[in-house]
């Protein structure tokens, strides 16, 4: 699953990795905090300090933390729901934690899907997101439409047994663009989201709109083109009954035409990849 020879990566690319990992090691700190008791709130507010205490000020969503059958999205109906409550984590159950923080200009969106202990269920999901993870790579080189490599991570998770539940984001999306963001002092946010991304996205959905593409990777028509370089924050998720688990994490997309140029995951040096390496070595 890496390659042979570490890829060299530009002085712009290691920005984003460095922040992607500053996110995952946040992840992997709360996670190690988390125990009977703790609600989403709690959770959410372990990851907020813990990236402000190393220099994040802005964001591009606040984090998130959803625990038991509210990583599956069970009951979502409004956006509203997202948002972290007093829900508290118990023996055996899964939690997501999900945070995007804007760091020296760089911007990251990772997905962590942890269990209170063992899980047998929510093993299996995690094992089963990395065919995900190989299919998206494997046609984002192929450069097929994004709306078709939607529908084949739908077919897959309908042959594996489980439910689409990143259909339940707005716009039922399986990723977006990411980019470079101005730093401020101080960056306000509108429900949950840093005004300063969103100027970025919103900036980039103007100009896709005029060129024929989206920054949104979604099921609907105006993601049916090839993919778009840049920095896309991919994010299938899987359900099934009340257990969710997802990954997130940055792929980037160049104009090479050299195939394994033309697309890879920033960093194979991530918690859920370590994890399927180690699996399938054992």
């Amino acid at each position: 699953m890496t390659s042979a020879v570490p890829r060299q990566l530009s002085s712009e690319l290691r920005g984003f990795r460095e922040v992607q990992r500053l996110a995952y090691d946040c992840a992997e700190a709360v996670a190690a905090q988390l125990g009977p008791g703790v609600t989403e709130r709690e959770a959410a507010r372990m990851q907020r300090e813990w990236l402000r205490r190393r220099g994040v000020r802005d964001w591009f969503h606040l984090p998130f933390a959803w625990f038991g059958d509210r990583t599956a999205f069970a009951g979502f109906r409004v956006p509203l729901q997202f948002f972290p409550t007093e829900r508290r984590l118990e023996a055996g159950m899964p939690f997501i934690l999900d945070m995007a923080p804007v760091h020296r200009g760089f911007t990251a969106d990772i997905g962590y899907s942890g269990c209170l202990g063992p899980n047998p269920l929510h093993d299996r999901l995690m094992a089963d997101l990395a065919e995900h993870r190989e299919l998206v790579l494997r046609e984002v080189r192929e450069r097929r439409p994004l709306r078709g490599i939607y529908e084949d991570v739908d077919r897959l998770m309908v042959r594996q047994g489980y439910a689409n539940r990143h259909r339940a984001y707005p716009f039922g999306v399986i990723a977006h663009k990411v980019g470079r963001v101005r730093e401020r002092r101080w960056s306000p946010h509108v429900f949950g989201f840093g005004t300063q991304a969103l100027k970025g996205l919103a900036s980039d959905a103007l100009r896709g709109h005029r060129e024929g593409w989206s920054p949104l990777w979604s099921p609907h028509r105006f993601s049916d083109h090839p993919p778009r370089p840049g920095l896309w924050a991919v994010e299938p998720h899987l359900g099934f009954r009340g257990t969710g688990a997802k990954f997130e994490e940055l792929l980037v997309v160049t104009d090479s035409r050299d195939p394994e140029e033309s697309a890879f995951w920033l960093d194979d040096d991530l918690p859920h990849v370590r994890r399927t390496q180690e699996e399938r070595a054992a």
